[in-house]
C-alpha cells in the first residue's frame, strides 16, 4: 500500500480539481484550460503511460518549449512515478545525446522545435530509448505516419484507463522526480536530482516570502527545463494560480501578454528585465503595466539604475530578489529590493561601518534554510557558503544511481564565498573557482560587479583576470553604458554630466570603500550584449578569450 504521507508534487491537482474546477488555469495561445480540463489530461496522459509500459524509477527526456503540455507531461510523469529529465531546447544534438547517455531515457519527448532529435537519435546512441513522442499532434501527424515507431500525446491518451487521483500516486526510488542539468557553462553539464520534498519545499518557501495566491496569474518567463521555472511552476501549481506560457521569453510579447491577461507576477533576470525597459520605452505611451504585483529577480544584481527604470513601468510591483542555485532547488535567500508603498529603493548597508564593504547583500535565508558560512583559515568572516535542510539535491545522477557530491557531510558545499552579518543578512562575494589572484591577493569579481553596478551610468558590468607578468592576472573590467552616457576615456578629463571614463569608474570604487587592489587596472567599454548562458549566467570565458584577442589594442588606448 502507498504512503500517502510521503510528499507528492501531484498532491496539488487535487486543490486544482475542486478550488479552480471551472476557472481558467492555463493559457496557451489560443488554448484555454480549466482545472478540471487540465487535471483530466494529466490523468488521461498518466493512464496511457502506465499502459504503455512506464515503470517506477524510468527516466523521461522532455526536450521543447514552455506550454501547458510540457506542465502536463511534467506532472503526468511524476504521477506514476517517473523521473522527468528536461533538455535544453538549446543544445545542439551532440549536446542532447550527452545529456541522455547520462540518464538514460527509456522515453523522449520532443516538440517542433527538436522533433528532429526524435529521427536522429539512434538506438544505438541511447540503447535505454524504447519510444519517441511528438508532443504536439500538429507537430507532424505525416511525420508519425511516415515514422511508425512515433507516438503523439493524443494516441497515448487515447483508450486509456483513466486512474482515480486517491489511488494514483507512486514514487521513483529515493523519491526522485526531476533530474535538471546544470547550465554547463565550462565541461559537461551535470544531473542534478531533485525530490519531491525538495520541490514542495522551496515552493512553500516562495509562496512565504513573495506572496504567491490563488488569485495570481504568473507569466512563465523562464524556461521549463531550469531550476527557476520549474520551481516557480510548481509553487503556482500548489497555489492554484492561473498560468500564461509564452513559448519563450521575448519582451515585446511578453509586454503584451501581461497586458492582454491582466499579469500579477513573474521572474526574471537582469538581461530580461533590460529588455522589457528598452522595449518599454519604444512604445508610443510607455505602457505602466499596472496588474503587475510581484516580480522576483534571480541570476545576478539588477543595476541601480535598472531598478529604477523597472519601478516606474511596474510601479505597483513589489520586486525581490533571490539568491540559490540548481543543487538547493533555486532560491536559498531572498530580499526586497524595491516596495511600492514606500516607493523606495530597500538597499542594505554594510553594517560594519569601520570596514571596507564586502560583497552584495543577497538578503535572508528562506524559513527551512540553514546556512553556514565555513571561514577560510586566514579570515575571521569569510569563507565557503554551505547549506543543508530538505531543499538540497539528492546528488548527482550517473549510471542509473545518484551519487553525493559534498565533501561536508549533511552539508551541501554552493561554491561560493561569503559572509553572513549581524543582522543574519548573507552577503555574497564570488565563487570559490572564480577568483581572481592579483598580486597575491584574492579578488573575486562579483563584489566588483556589484560596486560597478551601483554607478548610474553602467548597465552591465563583467570583471575577469588577465594574465600579466607583475600581479600574476590583472583585474580588467568590460562595461556597458546606460544610454546618453559617452564613454570620454581623455586622461585627466574631469567626468561632465552623462560622460564616463577610466578614472571616474576608479574614482566611484574607491567612494564605494572598495579595497585598492580590488579596483579594476582596466576598464574596456563593451558594445554588445554579454554572452549568456540559457538561465542568464555570464560566460566569463568566452568574455575573457574575446578581450585577450583585443588585449593589446585596447590596452594602448587607455
Amino acid at each position: 500500500m502507498a504512503d500517502y504521507s510521503r510528499p507528492h508534487i501531484c498532491h496539488c491537482l487535487t486543490r486544482l480539481a475542486s478550488v479552480k474546477r471551472n476557472a481558467v488555469v492555463t493559457v496557451y495561445g489560443q488554448r484555454r484550460r480549466t482545472g478540471q480540463e487540465f487535471v483530466d489530461g494529466i490523468l488521461r496522459l498518466a493512464g496511457g503511460l502506465v499502459r504503455l509500459g512506464l515503470r517506477n524509477g524510468d527516466v523521461v527526456s522532455i526536450a521543447a518549449l514552455n506550454s501547458d503540455l510540457f506542465l502536463e507531461w511534467l506532472l503526468a510523469v511524476a504521477l506514476v512515478g517517473g523521473i522527468v529529465a528536461p533538455l535544453n531546447y538549446r543544445w545542439s544534438l551532440k549536446e542532447a545525446k550527452l545529456a541522455m547517455q547520462l540518464v538514460e531515457p527509456v522515453l523522449l519527448v520532443t516538440d517542433e522545435t527538436c522533433v528532429s532529435w526524435c529521427i536522429h537519435v539512434k538506438d544505438i546512441d541511447i540503447p535505454s530509448l524504447k519510444w519517441r513522442v511528438l508532443m504536439e499532434e500538429s507537430t507532424s501527424t505525416d511525420l508519425a505516419n511516415e515514422h511508425n515507431q512515433f507516438l503523439t500525446t493524443k494516441m497515448l491518451k487515447q483508450h486509456a484507463l483513466v486512474p482515480s487521483l486517491l489511488t494514483t500516486y507512486a514514487w521513483a526510488p529515493d523519491d526522485a522526480v526531476v533530474i535538471c542539468f546544470t547550465s554547463g557553462t565550462t565541461g559537461r553539464p551535470k544531473g542534478v536530482t531533485i525530490s519531491h520534498l525538495a520541490f514542495i519545499t522551496q515552493s512553500l518557501a516562495k509562496i512565504a516570502v513573495v506572496g504567491y495566491g490563488e488569485d495570481d496569474v504568473y507569466l512563465h518567463t523562464s524556461p521549463l527545463v531550469h531550476i527557476g521555472g520549474l520551481s516557480s511552476a510548481m509553487a503556482m501549481l500548489m497555489v492554484g494560480a492561473s498560468h500564461v506560457l509564452l513559448p519563450k521569453f521575448d519582451a515585446v510579447t511578453a509586454l503584451q501578454a501581461m497586458e492582454q491577461h491582466c499579469v500579477t507576477c513573474f521572474i526574471t533576470v537582469p538581461a530580461m528585465m533590460s529588455d522589457l525597459v528598452s522595449v518599454n520605452r519604444t512604445t508610443k505611451n510607455r505602457a505602466q503595466n499596472s496588474c503587475v504585483r510581484k516580480i522576483l529577480n534571480g541570476g545576478g544584481s539588477l543595476s541601480t539604475e535598472l531598478l529604477k527604470d523597472a519601478a516606474k513601468i511596474f510601479p505597483r510591483a513589489k520586486l525581490f530578489s533571490a539568491y540559490g542555485m540548481t543543487e538547493a532547488c533555486s532560491s536559498l535567500t531572498f530580499m526586497t529590493l524595491y516596495d511600492p508603498t514606500t516607493h523606495e529603493s530597500c538597499k542594505a548597508t554594510y553594517p560594519l561601518v569601520n570596514r571596507p564593504k564586502q560583497g552584495i547583500c543577497v538578503g535572508k535565508p528562506a524559513p527551512h534554510i540553514e546556512l553556514m558560512v565555513k571561514l577560510d583559515e586566514d579570515s575571521l568572516r569569510v569563507g565557503k557558503i554551505l547549506t543543508r535542510g530538505p531543499h538540497t539535491m539528492l546528488g548527482y545522477w550517473g549510471g542509473h544511481r545518484v551519487v553525493q557530491e559534498s565533501g561536508n557531510g549533511a552539508w551541501l558545499d554552493t561554491g561560493d564565498i561569503g559572509t553572513i552579518d549581524e543582522f543574519g543578512n548573507l552577503w555574497l562575494i564570488g565563487r570559490s573557482n572564480g577568483r581572481i589572484k592579483t598580486g597575491g591577493e584574492n579578488v573575486y569579481p562579483e563584489e566588483v560587479e556589484a560596486v560597478l553596478l551601483e554607478h548610474p551610468g553602467i548597465v552591465s558590468a563583467v570583471v575577469i583576470g588577465v594574465m600579466d607578468v607583475r600581479l600574476g592576472e590583472m583585474v580588467v573590467a568590460c562595461v556597458r553604458l546606460q544610454e546618453n552616457w559617452i564613454w570620454s576615456d581623455v586622461e585627466n578629463q574631469s567626468s561632465r554630466g552623462s560622460e564616463l571614463s577610466s578614472e571616474a569608474l576608479k574614482h566611484h570604487c574607491v567612494t564605494q570603500n572598495l579595497t585598492g587592489f580590488k579596483i579594476p587596472k582596466r576598464f574596456v567599454r563593451w558594445e554588445k550584449q554579454f554572452p549568456l548562458t540559457t538561465t542568464g549566467k555570464v560566460k566569463r570565458d568566452e568574455v575573457r578569450r574575446e578581450v585577450m584577442s583585443h588585449f593589446q589594442i585596447f590596452t594602448s588606448s587607455l
